[in-house]
């Protein structure tokens, strides 16, 4: 038995920090039954990765809403509202990552879902939070990276600004989400008190850079300045970092640089028996190192390096990464199988409990293609 069997959640979410949240809770047990407008449904239907589509919706749609039913209702009809609030009365727990004021307005805030079940965790998502000046802004991962210094921290000294090339804070902030749900819904087993969380993308970005802001906030306010190359902490010494080898790229971690520099024969960083200057003289330490590492082939370094205990790894491609069976071991691959009998390979749950890998082979559902089951087994007037 999964962990959240029996668990019933409402998603009134789209796009991706909130059905990310719901992906989770379905992995591990939860039945999601997804609100999705009658016609059009979840806009991350259409929201597509490299243009990747199958049977209509994209790739990202299935990957993020596998396991989950489709519950078609139109929010602006009283009709269908009423049919939502005696959905609300049958649940465990509610999501929506609506803008702040649009759930009030629809007389679905929490002050008027608490009376109608006051045992539900109600969850929601915003970019910004409640209040603020930036309250009414788009919830866009890019813009959040942007605003929060996020993207001073990747790239090297003279590169622009460099944001992730993923959707970081969609992906934290429905960790984050989920983390909150699941403390609720323990709370409520042993107080029967149900509750609201609140989460938003801008605080799950900042969470995700605590240590480099209370660095910030305790240095005087220095600005974090990145290496001048291969930087892969803009507050971490040398040699922490991305180097070229002859035939590749060799990442190397934090370790102890005279060490580091007999087992390269790199006598240059010898030097430097002052643990301070191995951040203060960082790029002249990464200039010197990074000559001598491009001088042989990556499989003949980790020959040298991994022996010694000196925290390093080979950068990989998807390829090979995919191939390898470091990769394999950990089981990750799952098939998603479609109506029309195509099929999508994706990663499963992560997480393993008892023992026990969670894979699901539904996919995201037919927009709308649950609401008559549902209907009927809980008895909504339609």
């Amino acid at each position: 038995m999964k962990p959240l069997e029996n668990i019933i959640v409402l998603e009134l979410c789209q796009y991706m920090a909130g059905p990310s949240a719901g992906l989770r809770l379905a992995d591990l047990g939860a039945r999601v039954i997804k609100v999705e407008r009658p016609l059009t449904g979840d806009a991350g239907r259409q929201l597509a990765i490299k243009d990747l589509f199958i049977d209509g919706n994209s790739v990202l749609f299935h990957t993020i809403n596998r396991n989950k039913e489709s519950y078609a209702a139109d929010l602006k009809s009283p009709h269908d509202l009423e049919k939502i609030r005696e959905l609300i009365a049958k649940a465990d727990v509610l999501t929506h990552n609506f803008r702040p004021g649009v759930m009030k307005r629809l007389g679905l805030d929490y002050e008027n879902v608490r009376p109608i079940n006051p045992r539900i965790v109600y969850s929601e998502i915003t970019g910004y939070g409640s209040k603020g000046p930036w309250r009414d802004k788009p919830g866009q991962d890019l813009l959040i990276q942007a605003l929060s210094g996020l993207t001073w921290l990747s790239g090297d000294k003279d590169d622009p600004p460099t944001p992730f090339g993923l959707s970081i804070a969609d992906t934290l902030c429905g960790i984050h989400l989920t983390q909150g749900i699941l403390a609720a819904l323990i709370r409520r087993h042993k107080t029967g008190m149900g509750a609201r969380i609140e989460v938003n993308l801008l605080a799950s970005v900042i969470d995700f850079q605590f240590e480099v802001i209370t660095t910030y906030l305790n240095d005087g306010g220095k600005d974090p300045e990145r290496a001048i190359q291969g930087n892969g902490h803009a507050y971490l010494s040398a040699p922490y970092g991305v180097y070229r080898t002859r035939d590749g790229f060799l990442v190397l971690a934090m370790g102890d640089l005279v060490r580091l520099g007999q087992q390269t024969g790199c006598e240059a960083i010898t030097k430097y028996d002052d643990k301070n200057d191995w951040f203060l003289k960082r790029d002249e330490i990464l200039r010197s190192l990074a000559e001598i590492i491009s001088q042989k082939a990556t499989g003949e370094w980790l020959e040298v390096l991994e022996p010694a205990d000196i925290w390093c790894a080979e950068v990989m491609d998807y390829g090979r990464f995919l191939a390898h069976g470091g990769y394999r071991a950990l089981q990750m691959d799952q098939q998603i199988h479609l109506p029309s009998g195509k099929s999508i390979t994706t990663t499963r749950c992560p997480i393993r409990i008892d023992g026990e890998l969670y894979f699901s082979s539904r996919p995201g559902p037919v927009l709308g293609g649950d609401t008559g089951a549902i209907d009927q087994e809980f008895s909504i007037k339609t």
